[in-house]
């Protein structure tokens, strides 16, 4: 989506529709406005409108607003408002337009609400309009209209490259938000390779990818345990933004990326087992990060490393009992193979934990018990270092990616020991889910290296139609991440 800026008063700008927030029955539009919210009042007066968060009413523009329609946009009652609904209501907003025929759209520059200040609230809604815009075609025989959609802010704003980067980190998603919506057999390790190699050459980032050889030379055993019942390898990919302190320890940020998770010898149950495709999601949002801090050329350096594998039951698969070496040495008894991304994960955080950094995030549809504790309302986070949990939860907070911190207890970690390994995969209670695999990951990260799990297995997908997304990836996660890293100096 192309986003610009404009003096022209919003009621004024001829465009093919007019966004307008409400706050429930209260339209949100600064001082100056009092034409055009005459005009939407008397259109939502005779519909079910609401201003309820996600609701979205198309009008035929009336008065003397030069716009073809009228968008009214809910964002819920204040007692309970975050920001992740405000770039849902645009995204819905947009989504609406386009579906009555509009590519042109306009809102005010400034929203009169407490709390939010005019360069979250710019990035928030130019974000989300771009959302509004993607939709998963690839197999559809009926393709959308193409054509790039354009958002104008009327009135001023504060620093119009907080407008270029609401652009380029709603380019990002976009970028990404196919190849994490691909089934298994289009997107297998080696593809999002290729991918990720060519996005890399695009965006002034290095890439490197590990195959199966390379992971044996390094002792990768865990990730290598993963793939052995697929036809597919594993690959490691290693993404590296330089920035532009180059004296400065790099982030990095590490995503499991299991193409698609049957879970193994430990078959899950066929119902639903079609949307395991989903389980890549947590490379998919670092994959989006890395896009985002090269293009916005924060300072630090940034590395992503995506732990890419399939996880299926063939002739050669890993069997539950089965002791296996992960990078460094450490020995896993896997109980359990459908407790997998743990394992990816413990050879990431290994290399990872080998480039010294100031700081690890690792992102990962990891448990179902996250989705028993959260939902799909907030992600959990866990880790080593208050002060990192700390950040990124506020970073959360203003990017509308909501977490919520667990404890990691030492006796996680007791729950964890094997009595033929040094850890077993899945812990002897089967209590505590989310908490016991974070405590799992934990024992892969040497002391001193702060550090941070994020369990997105109950927000990085839907399952069913929203206002403000069509079912599949969210690319939860992304968002906070590029928010958090563009803070650090």
């Amino acid at each position: 989506m192309k986003i610009s800026v404009s003096s022209r008063p919003l009621a004024r700008l001829k465009k093919d529709a007019v966004i307008v927030f409400f706050q429930g029955e209260k339209p949100l539009l600064p001082e100056g406005h009092s034409d055009l919210e005459k005009s939407v009042l008397e259109l939502v007066a005779s519909s079910g409108f609401k201003g309820s968060a996600g609701q979205v009413a198309v009008f035929p523009a009336a008065g003397s607003v030069t716009a073809s329609r009228i968008i009214a946009a809910g964002i819920g009652d204040p007692a309970h408002f975050h920001n992740g609904e405000l770039e849902k209501a645009a995204a819905a907003a947009v989504r609406a337009g386009r579906e009555s025929g509009a590519s042109s759209f306009a809102t005010a520059s400034t929203l009169p609400l407490d709390g939010l200040d005019d360069v979250l609230y710019l990035q928030l809604v130019g974000r989300g309009a771009a959302w509004g815009t993607y939709h998963f075609s690839r197999f559809k025989s009926d393709k959308p209209r193409s054509g790039v959609p354009t958002l104008v802010f009327s009135g001023a704003v504060p620093d119009r490259r907080v407008i270029r980067t609401a652009e380029l980190q709603g380019a990002s998603l976009l970028d990404t938000a196919d190849l994490a919506n691909l089934p298994g057999n289009e997107a297998p390790p080696a593809m999002i390779a290729d991918w990720a190699r060519n996005m890399a050459k695009a965006n002034g980032l290095t890439c490197r990818v590990l195959g199966k050889s390379d992971l044996a030379k390094k002792g990768c055993g865990a990730i290598l345990s993963v793939a052995q019942g697929s036809a597919q390898d594993a690959r490691m990919i290693i993404l590296k933004h330089a920035g532009t302190n180059a004296r400065a320890k790099p982030i990095v940020l590490v995503g499991k990326t299991v193409t698609f998770d049957s879970g193994g010898i430990s078959l899950k149950p066929g119902k639903g087992m079609g949307w395991m495709r989903y389980d890549k999601c947590g490379g998919m949002a670092v994959l989006t990060a890395m896009q985002m801090v090269a293009r916005m050329n924060v300072k630090v350096p940034v590395v992503g490393i995506l732990g890419a594998a399939e996880n299926m039951p063939g002739a050669q698969a890993t069997r539950p009992g089965d002791i296996i070496k992960a990078y460094k040495g450490k020995t896993i008894e896997v109980l359990n193979t459908d407790a997998e991304g743990r394992l990816v994960l413990a050879d990431a955080l290994g290399l990872a934990a080998d480039m010294k950094p100031r700081a690890i995030v690792d992102l990962a549809t990891l448990t179902g018990a996250v989705i028993v504790a959260l939902g799909s309302s907030a992600s959990a986070i866990l880790g080593n270092d208050d002060a990192l949990i700390r950040d990124l939860i506020h970073a959360g907070t203003e990017a509308g990616e909501r977490l919520w911190q667990l404890p990691l207890y030492k006796e996680y970690t007791d729950e964890m020991k094997s009595d033929f390994a040094d850890l077993s995969n899945l812990c002897k209670s089967g209590g505590a889910g989310t908490a016991t695999a974070a405590a799992f990951l934990r024992e892969f990260v040497p002391e001193g290296i702060p550090w941070a799990h994020l369990d997105i297995a109950g927000t990085a997908w839907l399952e069913s139609p929203q206002p403000h997304q069509a079912p599949g990836a969210t690319l939860f996660g992304a968002r906070l991440l590029a928010q958090w890293i563009a803070q650090q100096s």
